[in-house]
């Protein structure tokens, strides 16, 4: 969904993590992640320069860069973060006013064939994000809003759409 919402909404800023897992085939370092080793990520952890950050799936760490989101809100510009629920709620306590949508799966069996279709996972690991799945999956009533992932260019849409909506008066308080 991040790479529509690149391609037809460029007014919309997307944050690129950081990350100490391997890159994949064809991930590029600064576009897709940036891919940092365990001390540097402890550096920037201890140094207060992560958002948010946490151990994804009980194996590498994935933190969003402050600075860079930072200068996006104070350019005016819409911000996307494609994080997990650990990190949503650490969002929350620093900017309880940014709106937090939940992208939701058709299905279960959708998501497992999802999953297995993308082939870059061994079965340990396809069995540790499912199990982080069904935790994330219960927790969807902590959002805001719920986008179902039904349709990569409707889904895109909607959450643009979300995006670019006054802040409720809920959210205000």
């Amino acid at each position: 969904m991040a790479a529509y919402v690149r391609e037809h909404h460029p007014e919309v800023w997307l944050s690129v993590s950081a990350t100490t897992r391997r890159p994949r085939p064809g991930e590029v370092d600064g576009v897709h992640y940036h891919f940092v080793d365990d001390a540097q990520f402890d550096r920037m952890a201890a140094a207060g320069e992560l958002l948010e950050w946490a151990v994804v799936h009980g194996r590498a760490r994935y933190g969003t860069p402050r600075a860079p989101v930072e200068r996006a809100l104070d350019a005016g510009r819409p911000a996307l973060l494609e994080i997990d629920l650990q990190g949503a709620r650490q969002v929350r306590r620093t900017m309880p006013d940014a709106l937090f949508v939940f992208l939701a799966p058709p299905t279960w069996d959708e998501l497992v064939r999802r999953l297995v279709g993308r082939g870059t996972e061994d079965a340990q690991e396809r069995e540790a994000r499912l199990a982080t799945a069904r935790v994330e999956l219960a927790s969807a009533q902590e959002f805001d809003a719920v986008v179902l992932n039904d349709d990569v260019r409707r889904a895109a849409e909607e959450l643009v759409s979300l995006m670019r909506s006054p802040v409720p008066e809920a959210k205000r308080d």
